[in-house]
């Protein structure tokens, strides 16, 4: 019998084949998510620096005071175009209400009578 090597390492059933189908020896890589996961504790929580409250708050502070916030100008016209395209929507589907609406009836009638 000939041995069986695993040739798919990261899943969750290892999918074995003979050592004469396989050819040259695949190069296998952890998925993309598997290189970007943080180390975890033997509880499964994330190992994090625990800060006191007053340092967190700190870190707030300055993380906040980096934050580009917009103008009143900027909102008041993002605020605005917002209105706009609700409005042009609520019409758009209006019409498309009355265009269904008048094409039932016409064929409803139609058969109707």
């Amino acid at each position: 019998m000939q041995a069986c090597k695993p040739i798919a390492m990261f899943t969750s059933q290892a999918f074995c084949i003979p050592d004469t189908c396989l050819g040259p020896k695949p190069v296998l890589k952890p998925p993309h998510s598997a290189r970007m996961c943080k180390p975890t504790s033997i509880d499964g929580r994330h190992d994090m620096a625990m800060t006191n409250p007053l340092q967190y708050v700190q870190q707030v502070r300055s993380e906040v005071a980096k934050v580009v916030w917009p103008t009143r100008r900027e909102v008041a016209l993002t605020t605005v175009m917002v209105f706009i395209m609700a409005a042009l929507t609520a019409v758009f589907f209006a019409v498309i209400d009355i265009i269904i609406r008048f094409g039932l009836t016409s064929v409803l009638g139609f058969f109707g009578s």
